[in-house]
């Protein structure tokens, strides 16, 4: 039996978050091209303004990303990034000195900066290292937290139809090898992403989900982010701005499978799903 207690608190660069009762991350784009036009902030006032409505609203994490990882996005220069992303972060610090906030990037040079200068505490990578050997290093020697991401081939590049095999053997395979080489590089706090789209089928997707609770067996921290993805939208047949019912139905059911953070671009409903789940004891 084991008898390993699942990590509930996480150090985000000296900051400690607490994960006994699940959080939600709420996504900011300082970008022209993501997927959901409604995510997308490219100025600082609309970048404060899009954080204050969000932590208003009960976010706990903003995640801020400066490189669209849709499938056949234009691609960002180191350069290009390391801009955008000082734009975002200075606009949210100016006002939230305290938040906690994740960083979308697979690059070192970005996730030091963002530590460094300020204070980020958690370091979202959709390429579990693949990008930049670095990485890994990196975030050790700033203390942030590490959220560990499942993909299937380049998440950057336009997705062929994944072969058919155990989507979810596949996904543990995958985090296991990529938690041990962490924990070698000195990563002490990481969190897990099942990776949800990122080259899987749409079949693929469900039968993740459905088996999401196979996780459990890491003892660490599980990330979920459906928000609006096609696995909602070709499903019902609709598009990204018409799938916040169906994004709120599968955060549901997430929240029953042991999610323990909710990454989404509507925080006010994302709550409402974590507060109908604890009421209702899932």
């Amino acid at each position: 039996m084991n008898t390993i207690q699942k990590q509930t608190t996480i150090n985000c660069n000296g900051r400690l978050l607490d994960l006994s009762q699940p959080k939600v991350m709420g996504i900011i784009n300082n970008t022209a091209d993501s997927f959901y036009g409604a995510s997308r902030c490219n100025t600082p006032d609309a970048i404060a303004a899009q954080a204050e409505k969000m932590i208003a609203e009960g976010a706990e994490i903003i995640d801020v990303g400066a490189f669209s990882t849709r499938p056949g996005c234009a691609q960002v220069s180191e350069q290009e990034e390391l801009e955008r992303i000082r734009t975002a972060l200075s606009a949210i610090r100016a006002k939230f000195p305290d938040v906690v906030i994740s960083v979308d990037t697979f690059r070192s040079s970005v996730a030091r900066m963002s530590a460094e200068e300020f204070g980020v505490g958690i370091i979202n990578d959709i390429s579990g290292g693949y990008f930049d050997p670095e990485l890994f290093k990196t975030v050790a020697e700033t203390r942030a937290a590490y959220i560990l991401m499942h993909s299937i081939g380049n998440p950057l590049e336009k997705h062929q139809t994944a072969q058919c095999y155990d989507i979810v053997e596949d996904v543990i395979k995958f985090l296991y090898t990529k938690v041990d080489a962490l924990r070698q590089a000195g990563v002490k706090d990481i969190i897990l992403d099942p990776g949800f789209g990122f080259g899987k089928t749409l079949d693929q997707n469900y039968e993740l989900l459905n088996h999401m609770d196979d996780l459990k067996i890491f003892n660490l921290p599980i990330l979920v982010g459906v928000s609006r993805k096609s696995m909602i939208f070709k499903l019902l047949e609709t598009d990204p701005e018409h799938s916040l019912n169906g994004t709120s139905v599968i955060n549901t059911i997430a929240m029953a499978k042991g999610a323990d953070i909710l990454r989404v671009h509507d925080v006010k409903q994302a709550v409402e799903v974590i507060k109908i789940c604890q009421k209702t004891g899932l």
